[in-house]
């Protein structure tokens, strides 16, 4: 590995990470009252989650289509309240099935 060329890169991406943290404990010195900006910082992990996730779900099979009905039986049994261990069994079996249909046809 050229650490000549990773390290600035751990450097930068150490620094970015303190800076988005400390930056706030910074400059907010008390409580935050205001409805919106606690409904935006409450939500926000579950954007950023989603935002990162959800390409990957599509772009990680051989075939979109397997893609597709692994995420429908996500949504349907998440939709049902099953547990996390249920939809991502679930999931990868449908996935699975679909890899294996699309190969034989």
């Amino acid at each position: 590995m050229q650490y000549e060329r990773f390290l600035p890169y751990l450097l930068t991406m150490a620094l970015v990470t303190y800076l988005v943290r400390a930056i706030p404990l910074v400059l907010i010195r008390r409580k935050i009252k205001n409805q919106f900006v606690l409904s935006f910082l409450h939500y926000m992990p579950y954007a950023v989650l989603s935002v990162m996730t959800v390409p990957a779900v599509f772009f990680v099979t051989n075939n979109i289509i397997s893609a597709v009905a692994g995420v429908t039986v996500a949504f349907i049994l998440a939709f049902h309240k099953k547990g996390l261990l249920t939809v991502a069994v679930g999931a990868s079996a449908a996935v699975f099935l679909a890899e294996l249909l699309l190969r034989a046809f």
